[in-house]
């Protein structure tokens, strides 16, 4: 039998009513509401950070290869380069790679119901697949085979500002260096999207590639870039770099497309570790000033073990004992409590958020269970850790002194 931990479970047990009784549950609850802190915390900015790089990723990929610019935010380049089979077959070959496509991009101004709006077009191929994540309301582009498809997709900001609706008709402008007469062309919405982020619902719209082919003047072959979609968001940076090295274009990540909503992910980050620190603080300190209390208040009951033989050590144990079974209370609870917060914000979506500020409308939840039991072994070892100072007062204790004033 393991004598200090059969004591230990016995004062856990046995303390009703004792003023001790209190203060390990007061500990408990505050290494419950710690650990629950910690885990929506983590679980949060798991779900901010995959929610925003999905809608980033939905309309660009997670490489861009293109000619080189000055700036990376800029993906329009006025000269095209010619679509090459083979580096399309060299960058498929890579088993990172999940898939690749073509593009144009160009800008452009709508007009409609005697309004006007500036936005970006991105011209796609037939073999590009929109994905769920954009929310698309009405139906994809249908491509022709014979010539450009009339058909566009705009986002649900510029139609609101429009006042449009699918299946409405636009007039699409397209200005020409050096000439004061626009190109127009009529196009009819088949779709309109919503992602949440400022950055793309403001300006983008999608519309056939051979569109902007056919407005550049450009032949079936010459494309803006290409766009890689590869399985996990971590083998970009080397997928793009191993692309760099076998071609004479560039490569850019999403990171170098869009820095500053990395920067504003990355300061999430941030604010999550400071988070994560002060509630291990605040659950480290009330497990402490627990254990010492109890210690003092059971000095009695501590000097009748050691009179009885029981060794400093095994003393020593029982305390510690005492605290990982608390700190270990306190984790289950903080994960019964996290999980349950975190199941029901994916179910019911209660947590709701600015959509202007956050790009999404509701809190989002990504729960990653190595997240989490990292987050659970981390307490328990930091609160185990810091217990063992208050049990070194254990050691000096001598029955004598202790018993005289039972």
């Amino acid at each position: 039998m393991n004598l200090p931990l059969f004591i230990a479970s016995r004062y856990l047990v046995k303390q009703k009513g004792a003023f001790s009784s209190f203060i390990i549950k007061l500990a408990i609850l505050a290494t419950t509401l710690s650990v629950a802190v910690m885990i929506v915390s983590v679980c949060v900015i798991g779900g901010f950070k995959t929610v925003i790089r999905d809608k980033i990723y939905s309309f660009w990929g997670h490489v861009l290869v293109v000619p080189y610019n000055d700036n990376p935010a800029n993906v329009i380049s006025e000269k095209p380069v010619v679509y090459d089979e083979s580096l399309v077959k060299m960058m498929k070959e890579d088993p990172r790679v999940v898939s690749v496509s073509r593009f144009a991009a160009r800008p452009a101004i709508i007009q409609s119901k005697g309004q006007m709006e500036g936005i970006r077009l991105k011209g796609i191929a037939p073999d590009y697949r929109i994905p769920a994540s954009l929310n698309l309301s009405g139906s994809p582009i249908r491509f022709d085979d014979t010539d450009y498809s009339r058909q566009i997709i705009l986002s649900r900001t510029t139609a609101n500002k429009l006042l449009l609706n699918t299946g409405d008709d636009i007039l699409i402008y397209f200005l020409e260096s050096g000439s004061t007469i626009p190109r127009i062309r009529k196009l009819k919405v088949s779709g309109i999207y919503h992602t949440g982020m400022e950055d793309v619902d403001q300006y983008l719209s999608i519309c056939d590639i051979r569109l902007l082919q056919h407005i550049n003047n450009w032949g079936p072959l010459e494309i803006n870039g290409y766009q890689l979609s590869v399985k996990e968001e971590q083998a970009a940076e080397a997928v793009a770099e191993r692309i760099f090295k076998n071609s004479d274009l560039t490569t850019q990540t999403i990171t170098d497309t869009f820095p500053g909503i990395t920067d504003w992910l990355n300061i999430q980050d941030l604010s999550v570790k400071i988070l994560l620190i002060i509630m291990g603080i605040v659950a480290t300190i009330s497990m402490g000033a627990a254990l010492l209390i109890l210690i003092v208040e059971r000095a009695s009951i501590t000097g009748v073990l050691k009179a009885l033989g029981l060794s400093n050590a095994a003393t020593q144990k029982i305390f510690l004992y005492i605290a990982l079974l608390t700190g270990g209370l306190g984790v289950l609870f903080g994960n019964l409590l996290a999980l349950g917060i975190c199941l029901a914000q994916q179910q019911f979506g209660f947590l709701k958020m600015s959509e202007a500020t956050y790009f999404m409308d509701k809190v989002p939840v990504k729960i990653n269970l190595t997240y989490i039991l990292i987050v659970d072994a981390a307490t328990i070892l930091v609160t185990v850790l810091c217990m063992w100072l208050p049990t070194i007062y254990v050691r000096r204790m001598q029955p004598a002194r202790v018993l005289q004033f039972k």
